[in-house]
């Protein structure tokens, strides 16, 4: 067994899978993880992993291979997954942090598989109807916090608080703030906007006891801001909103890219900028805000995109070390437990 902080790495999930896995955790260590002691355990078919890690010296000397000839199709439905699922690259990542070898578990492959495997192995939390899956969004400050993205995508006003304790507790572990405001998306910021599911998360959250900061609705526009820092929203909503921003940042960097070679003048002023527009072009790069986690469960999974490359994969592991590196599940305890507490005494006080 590896020693230190263990990642457990599904080596076989996303649409260019193993390349970009393998070349991700590479990348990962040169640029961001060469001073952390993080080991991996890579999960996958070894008489393809192992042309892949010879190339990647970094990656060899830090991880083991187990090898995992069955893979879970990105096309799979989630039910024919959990049938076949037994023994894929997926399930045996997942079944490391179940075993305590490792922290945190990575995949890039079916987001309906993972969740579902990551329910039947981790299990709920207590006190959670439902995991969210909460993603990092860039913002004028830094990243803000967006949940659900896409594993509920119908919610009640129950699972909408649940989802504003749980990113909460997520973002005060990831960036260490004590009171990370927390806002309700909604088509406008009057009070009487909104349906009545949006209404009902609204009146519960505002009567909360457990000191969150609520600030009350939020449109779209709000969540690139910066304004606030955990947005809460129902999986359907939230999907689109991601996939969204992430085409407008890849057009905006078309017609940026576009517009600085338009002639001689313009080339020259590019070169000259040169510093400039790479810190530019690195924080609309939508890959750095790779790696959504999700929340709810008895363990961490991290969920890439399927179809990122390797700096976007590297991103998600930069998630997974910070999450394997935080008291997060203690802070989710802690804020579940007073969640639990509040629903007791409402359920007392009912007439």
């Amino acid at each position: 067994m590896l020693d230190g902080l263990v990642l457990s790495i599904d080596a076989m999930g996303g649409d260019a899978a193993p390349n970009i896995v393998i070349n991700g955790i590479e990348y990962f260590l040169k640029h961001e993880g060469k001073n952390r002691h993080a080991r991996f355990i890579i999960h996958g078919d070894e008489t393809q992993l192992k042309p892949l890690m010879a190339k990647a010296p970094l990656t060899t000397g830090r991880s083991e291979i187990q090898h995992t000839p069955d893979v879970i199709e990105m096309d799979a439905k989630p039910s024919y997954a959990m049938r076949r699922g037994k023994g894929t690259s997926m399930w045996n990542a997942i079944a490391s942090v179940k075993e305590g070898e490792a922290k945190v578990a990575v995949s890039a492959g079916n987001t309906g598989a993972l969740m579902a495997m990551s329910k039947l192995l981790l299990r709920m939390k207590a006190g959670v109807q439902r995991p969210a899956i909460a993603a990092r969004w860039p913002h004028q400050q830094g990243f803000g916090v967006v949940l659900d993205v896409g594993a509920n995508l119908d919610c009640d006003a129950n699972q909408l608080r649940e989802f504003a304790v749980l990113g909460e507790a997520y973002y005060r572990a990831l960036y260490k703030k004590d009171k990370p405001s927390i806002g309700l998306l909604n088509v406008g910021t009057e009070e009487l906007k909104g349906n009545a599911t949006i209404q009902a998360a609204h009146d519960s959250l505002s009567c909360s006891k457990l000191g969150l900061n609520y600030i009350g609705f939020v449109e779209g526009n709000d969540i690139s801001m910066g304004d606030v820092d955990v947005i809460v929203t129902d999986g359907f909503t939230g999907n689109i909103a991601l996939k969204t921003a992430e085409g407008t940042a890849r057009l905006l960097g078309k017609f940026i890219k576009s517009a600085l070679q338009d002639n001689l003048w313009s080339k020259i002023m590019s070169f000259l900028n040169m510093p400039a527009l790479a810190r530019m072009k690195k924080r609309m790069d939508p890959r750095t805000g790779n790696g959504g986690v999700f929340l709810g469960l008895n363990g961490i999974v991290i969920k890439s995109h399927g179809g990122t490359d390797a700096i976007g994969f590297a991103s998600a592991l930069s998630v997974a070390l910070e999450m394997a590196d935080s008291q997060f599940l203690h802070e989710i305890e802690r804020t579940l437990s007073a969640l639990h507490d509040e629903d007791e005494s409402m359920e007392i006080h009912l007439p």
